[in-house]
């Protein structure tokens, strides 16, 4: 079998690391296009770090801060139009996954003439910007991925773009940004995290160096489960998370999720319940699931974390999302069904049925 590991993002990490490196900034281009959200990276100082060093290089920026969670077609369109009005030469995303995934998708469409039909298709020219990712929640990992994540109305889930110029060319991480997240948004980007690493353990295409890197970031990344249970965290766990998830991101780049994700789009989309959370309320099931099939790989899994069992792990995750949704069973055989037409549902060590996607919702959130 053939195997490989590819992620060309130079990562620099640590405490004013964007402040410390003012001529990354100045090789990207003249005029950069800052993709965020709302508001979240004017209160924590990321923006105010990016712009002044842009501003003592001579480079001059247009802000487009009108990214939602869960990011829509019509959103990077917008994007993508206000970066060609603006003639920008490059791309800076500060936030969380939506701000991150949705700078991919408006550079792709600024520098591309894709039409709706084509836009998760994969074929696209080599045209892009340079990027640079700041990545201010613990979570998605986009900063080291080529996956772009957006609302797809017409299929009723959330669909990606993936395609190698994708990848940012540079990633900084800072956690110092993150030293007041709320803990409800600290827990579920965790938790996403966790599920990437996981996710790609259970991928039919980990290889030993995407697996070495999981076990990393799932030791790092449980670690802080006691901190995240308080609602306390350090500097330095701010950090381990931050770590955990960028190394998540470079698993995923290479062997993809698994139905996990999948079913967990359907309670993002129908419901809005947070991506990592949803993820947190199906994946002791899968793993269940999976174990029955392959128990070594779910016992090595639960080792890293220091737990005998699912059960152990369920426990520690119902801690910390407290109390569950549930779906009628409507809601199961619907959601169930969409799951069974994504990619990732097949990307598993184990490919679940439509019957097996339905008892894993079921036995996770059926009332």
């Amino acid at each position: 079998m053939r195997q490989q590991y590819y992620m060309p993002t130079r990562v620099i990490m640590g405490k004013d690391c964007i402040k410390s490196n003012p001529d990354i900034f100045r090789e990207i281009g003249n005029k950069v296009l800052i993709v965020t959200g709302a508001s979240s990276a004017r209160k924590n100082g990321s923006l105010d770090d990016v712009t002044s060093v842009l501003s003592s290089n001579g480079q001059t920026w247009t802000i487009f801060d009108r990214v939602p969670p869960n990011p829509s077609i019509a959103c990077v369109r917008e994007g993508a139009a206000l970066a060609k009005k603006e003639n920008v030469d490059s791309v800076i995303a500060i936030g969380g996954g939506s701000p991150m995934d949705a700078a991919k998708a408006i550079n792709l469409l600024a520098c591309q003439d894709i039409s709706d039909d084509n836009l998760f298709s994969g074929q696209y020219g080599t045209e892009i910007m340079p990027m640079i990712f700041i990545p201010t929640t613990a979570g998605t990992g986009s900063e080291v991925t080529p996956y772009s994540i957006l609302t797809n109305d017409r299929a009723q889930t959330k669909t990606s773009l993936a395609s190698p110029i994708l990848f940012p060319k540079y990633a900084f991480l800072d956690a110092g940004y993150m030293e007041n997240m709320p803990i409800d948004i600290t827990i579920n980007t965790a938790i996403d995290a966790l599920s990437h690493s996981i996710e790609g353990m259970l991928s039919k295409r980990a290889n030993p160096i995407t697996n070495s890197i999981a076990a990393e970031s799932i030791r790092r990344i449980s670690s802080c489960f006691d901190a995240l249970k308080s609602g306390k965290l350090t500097l330095e766990q701010r950090f381990e998370l931050l770590y955990g998830s960028t190394l998540a991101g470079m698993v995923i780049a290479n062997t993809g999720t698994t139905a996990v994700h999948s079913m967990g789009y359907s309670l993002t989309y129908f419901h809005n319940v947070d991506h990592g959370r949803a993820n947190g309320l199906i994946l002791p099931t899968f793993l269940s699931y999976i174990s029955k099939y392959d128990p070594g790989i779910v016992g090595s899994i639960l080792s890293i974390m220091g737990y005998k069992s699912v059960q152990e792990f369920k426990d520690v995750l119902d801690g910390l999302l407290g109390e569950r949704e549930s779906l009628s069973r409507e809601e199961v055989e619907k959601y169930a069904a969409i799951a069974s037409k994504s990619k990732n549902a097949s990307n598993s060590i184990v490919i679940p049925g439509m019957e097996d996607l339905t008892d894993i919702l079921s036995v996770a959130l059926l009332k």
